[in-house]
């Protein structure tokens, strides 16, 4: 294992300048350190930190990009569109989760976990793998044989093997645990009081563990990975004929990371959709590494992308006023509920004790549906 200081200034020696990316509890000490030298960029998600990495490369600037390879999928156009064609370089660090035994990870990292290097070498991107047994030597080693590639212009993926990079506990990206006194688990008490049999989609994080311990039922969709996407999962629930009622809940991180979908949902108008973006400002799954929520007005872009309307909820009691006001009139509608960070263990995932498949099946059989293509055969 190589500490996390000896990273970093591994990286310093190699010349980066800054580092951008959407983190993983792999680089969480490292990204502490540059976040608090005023040298890391929070991407508002994996395709967007390459694209900073590729004009600071433009302007003669050296940048690290640091990502989980869940999150390879929005690397891949940039990469491959902007990057590859026009021969800029790019030093991107990777952490590999799901590798090399899916079954010591969480579900949604099995399928990336084994496909990663074949798919950067089904591109032709050069990678390299730091092991856990790697000390700062063998790193500055490593990135000296990178530095081949980047001369040439070409990208270079260091995959980085769990429990390769020290992560002392507790590390945090910012240092500052101050923040609103209303706790996720009290607005989510506050919100489900409103929402018995009908769906509940949570993002995925500590807001999906939250919610599965507060109390589970057959129509909540847990979200494990897929980050940013349970708002669009949310909306293709909602627009099933003739409309369902949804609750979304979503985190500040994961609403900023695909932040175009809020305009999808404010043009699809779905009246049954209500949208509560939980503000506590981190990425606090991934060791508390600030978003850039705090200078976000998530309730003036919902109004400006056509939500019917838009709160902000700063205790329970706003949360249950807005809640009723909100399932008596069209949507859709947002919430935004400002909280303050975790304290304690996280609670367990639901998929220790309910498969994902389960999740799945049991909220298509609550809302009375069933399999979209059962049916095909007898329609060819």
């Amino acid at each position: 294992m190589i500490g996390s200081d000896d990273f970093c200034a591994a990286l310093a020696h190699f010349g980066v300048e800054l580092v951008t990316g959407v983190p993983c509890s792999y680089f969480s000490a490292p990204i502490a350190r540059f976040t608090r030298e005023g040298r890391y960029v929070p991407a508002a998600n994996e395709g967007a930190a390459l694209a900073i990495a590729a004009g600071a490369a433009v302007a003669g600037t050296r940048v690290a990009v640091v990502a989980q390879n869940s999150g390879l999928g929005n690397l891949v156009n940039p990469l491959t569109s902007l990057l590859m064609t026009y021969d800029i370089p790019a030093l991107v660090f990777t952490s590999l989760r799901g590798w090399p035994d899916p079954a010591g990870d969480e579900p949604q990292h099995a399928v990336m976990g084994t496909a990663t290097h074949e798919v950067l070498d089904a591109i032709g991107v050069a990678h390299r793998t730091l092991r856990r047994g790697t000390d700062a030597a063998g790193l500055r080693a490593l990135l000296a044989e990178a530095g081949k590639e980047l001369e040439a212009g070409n990208c270079v993926f260091v995959l980085v093997e769990k429990g390769a990079v020290e992560v002392p506990e507790g590390a945090a990206a910012d240092g500052s645990a101050e923040g609103p006194t209303l706790t996720r688990v009290q607005a989510l008490r506050a919100i489900t009081a409103h929402t018995r049999g009908i769906a509940v989609v949570a993002t995925t994080g500590y807001t999906s563990r939250e919610l599965f311990a507060a109390g589970d039922a057959p129509t909540h969709f847990y979200m494990q990975g897929s980050m940013g996407h349970a708002s669009a999962f949310a909306l293709g629930l909602a627009l099933r004929p003739p409309g369902t009622e949804v609750v979304l809940l979503d985190g500040d991180g994961a609403a900023l990371m695909h932040l175009g979908t809020m305009s999808t949902i404010g043009a699809a108008a779905p009246p049954g959709l209500i949208h509560v973006v939980l503000d506590n400002g981190v990425y606090e799954s991934t060791g508390a590494q600030a978003t850039t929520s705090a200078g976000t007005d998530f309730a003036a872009i919902a109004r400006a992308t056509g939500y019917a309307s838009a709160v902000v909820c700063a205790d329970g009691a706003r949360i249950d006023a807005a809640m009723a006001a909100a399932r008596a009139a069209p949507g859709p509608h947002l919430l935004v509920v400002p909280i303050g960070r975790m304290a304690g263990p996280a609670p367990r995932r639901a998929t220790s004790s309910i498969g994902a498949r389960d999740i799945h099946h049991r909220l298509t059989a609550a809302l009375g549906a069933g399999p979209p293509w059962a049916d095909h055969a007898d329609r060819r």
